[in-house]
């Protein structure tokens, strides 16, 4: 039953990383195309500000995936909230 536990939770948290990976991808290519620009709007450098802190929030909660494993009484779906 454990092996069965712990197999679904791999599973969790490996589809886990491959949807914020994902969406990092998605933010460093808005990113990317804000900063081929060669002037930035007022809009656009706030927007390229909030695109750096969701990069960064998203790098932060890949990087606590592990500890939420090694933790048997966590869930990683709940531990982490993709925006």
């Amino acid at each position: 039953m454990d092996g069965e536990m712990n197999g679904q939770l791999e599973n969790d948290a490996n589809h886990l990383l491959r949807r914020l990976q994902e969406q990092h991808r998605f933010y460093s290519q808005q990113l990317e195309s804000l900063t081929k620009k060669p002037y930035l709007s007022e809009d656009e450098k706030l927007e390229e500000v909030r695109l750096k802190k969701l990069k960064l929030r998203l790098k932060d909660q890949m990087s606590g995936l592990p500890n939420a494993l090694n933790n048997p009484n966590n869930n990683p779906n709940k531990m982490i909230n993709v925006a």
